[in-house]
């Protein structure tokens, strides 16, 4: 960790960011930084996050935390095991609370419409569609509510949810790898 009140570059790939305040700097180099990445993955899991893009949630990271190989590895496994409580606290609160009752919430941002397209997929694919939903931008958590109020056990929706977060979480690691030595 950096002395407090010093500046230095950070990021090593495509998001690097140049002479950051040292306040901001200190967070971003100390434990605090996994824990706030932590939160941020738990909030984009539930289909909370507002403030940017799930797609550049790990880039961010990789690009303001570290990018070496342990921390690509850490930083993926934190956004695994985020987005997978996340995940886990929406299909639970679905589950006793139930469709209509998340679709009146001003915080759930999918319409009725939708949300009945996503239950489609889930009658068509089962359990197959969670994982691979989850590896797919734009759509990634929105077969969480169908799953939710399905027969599917908890157990089996963590397991499945994972696997497609981690399949995304390596994909944006990668992509953010390859797109620096692309651009160095």
């Amino acid at each position: 960790m950096l002395p407090f009140g010093t500046t230095h570059r950070l990021g090593a790939g495509p998001l690097q960011i140049e002479e950051l305040p040292p306040w901001v700097e200190s967070m971003l180099t100390s434990e605090l930084a996994l824990a706030v990445f932590f939160g941020i993955c738990v909030l984009e899991g539930a289909m909370l996050l507002r403030f940017m893009p799930s797609e550049l949630v790990v880039p961010a990271a990789l690009a303001l935390i570290g990018s070496s190989i342990p921390e690509v590895i850490g930083i993926v496994a934190i956004a695994v095991v985020g987005t997978t409580v996340g995940q886990f606290g929406l299909f639970c609160l679905v589950r006793r609370a139930g469709r209509e009752y998340v679709l009146q919430k001003r915080w759930f941002p999918i319409t009725e419409s939708k949300l009945e397209r996503f239950d489609g997929w889930f009658d068509r694919w089962g359990r197959l569609a969670i994982p691979v939903s989850n590896t797919m931008l734009f759509v990634r958590g929105l077969l969480t509510v169908p799953a939710g109020l399905s027969e599917m056990d908890g157990r089996s929706f963590v397991t499945l949810s994972a696997v497609g977060s981690l399949s995304f979480q390596s994909i944006l690691a990668a992509l953010y790898l390859l797109g620096g030595h692309l651009l160095a």
